[in-house]
């Protein structure tokens, strides 16, 4: 960008991504007022082109929370997790951990059942823990964004709506980069957001509500005020936010949507990140002594978790991103939580390839090529 004062970095982090110069472009675009006519040219094409992405039912609600995917998940708890009820995390990673704590610091009666990082949720464990608990809500993950594990939503909200509860899904790394599951798995809370596979700044948390999670939090109590679901539909109706958005990236957002929906389109999008998986486990696979961490089958197409070679730390992971920054590139040593964990264990850190969004397989070649040199040396 001309005369910026900062260096131009391509992010292959996990977020926030990439965005192509057009989105950044938008950016500029004039301000308008958040209750005028204005807002619906803008928000009203938002709306409707997540519903698309989403392959929303026509019975689910949209809601942009002003935050993050973070935002959208607290507000699901917060409004669909009453006082005398439980709610189970079956968690394969950093952030299913963090939606259990958003419970546990609400007050709310949880239980944790954690799976192995790299570890898909076993569906006959669910299974036993929904005979035992006897969870009025279950929140799983879709994409854990620590470890590049995608699980198999519909057969575990198969499962959890069997047993009469609501399901809530984390798809906050995976959103426009794959088919979403809302319609295949009848969940009742999608929650994403802005700044990962839809390639735009963070901002905004969506959350996207079935029939059944809207009557269920009439009947909560202590909703909060911006995590309360139901206040944020008459907003959305008019096609608003509950409160004063970013301006900015409701522009950038409105180009963007039409670009994902009518330009590229979603099966070419979706093609084109998972190619790019296929190319990040085959440039693995060259690697002497480094490894796939997630388990075959259930492997992101959004970001790729690698295990380092033997006698790699974490130290040595931050060293190859500051080797990698004076060629243009953002590297990711790895969830740092996680790494402490698994050292601790004896077990060797893992680093992550971020190729979501806008990032093009040409770019991510170009990436593995310089990556692969760095991690020789």
């Amino acid at each position: 960008m001309a005369n910026a004062p900062f260096p131009e970095i391509t992010l292959f982090i996990t977020g926030p991504t990439y965005i192509r110069p057009e989105v950044r472009a938008a950016g500029a675009w004039p301000e308008y007022g958040h209750r005028d006519a204005e807002n619906a040219k803008r928000f009203e094409s938002i709306f409707h082109n997540l519903g698309v992405i989403a392959d929303l039912p026509a019975d689910y609600r949209t809601i942009l929370f002003l935050g993050s995917g973070s935002t959208a998940m607290e507000a699901s708890i917060r409004s669909l997790v009453a006082e005398d009820e439980t709610v189970l995390h079956a968690t394969v990673g950093a952030f299913g951990d963090l939606w259990h704590k958003m419970s546990v610091a609400n007050g709310k009666k949880t239980v944790h059942l954690a799976f192995e990082p790299g570890r898909p949720v076993d569906p006959a464990v669910l299974e036993a823990a929904m005979a035992e608990h006897k969870p009025a809500v279950v929140a799983i993950t879709h994409n854990e964004t620590s470890t590049g594990l995608a699980n198999d939503v519909p057969a575990l909200c198969k499962i959890i709506k069997a047993h009469g509860a609501l399901a809530l899904v984390d798809g906050v790394s995976i959103f426009g980069g794959a088919p979403c599951p809302i319609a295949a798995s009848g969940c009742d809370f999608y929650a994403t957001a802005t700044q990962k596979a839809l390639g735009l700044h963070a901002g905004f948390g969506i959350g996207f509500v079935s029939p059944a999670a809207i009557e269920k939090a009439r009947h909560v109590t202590c909703r909060g005020h911006a995590t309360d679901i139901l206040s944020h539909l008459g907003r959305a109706e008019k096609f608003q936010t509950q409160s004063t958005p970013n301006g900015a990236l409701g522009n950038q957002m409105y180009l963007q949507l039409r670009y994902i929906v009518e330009e590229e389109g979603l099966a070419a999008r979706f093609a084109r990140h998972e190619a790019m998986r296929e190319m990040t486990v085959a440039f693995v696979k060259t690697l002497p002594g480094y490894a796939l961490f997630a388990a075959e089958g259930f492997r992101s197409p959004t970001v790729t978790a690698v295990a380092a070679a033997p006698g790699m730390a974490a130290a040595d992971l931050r060293a190859i991103k500051e080797a990698l920054r004076p060629r243009g590139y953002l590297f990711d040593p790895g969830y740092a939580k996680l790494n402490e964990d698994l050292e601790a264990a004896g077990q060797r850190p893992i680093f992550r390839i971020g190729h979501m969004g806008d990032i093009t397989p040409a770019m991510l070649e170009a990436y593995l090529k310089d990556l692969g040199e760095v991690l020789v040396r």
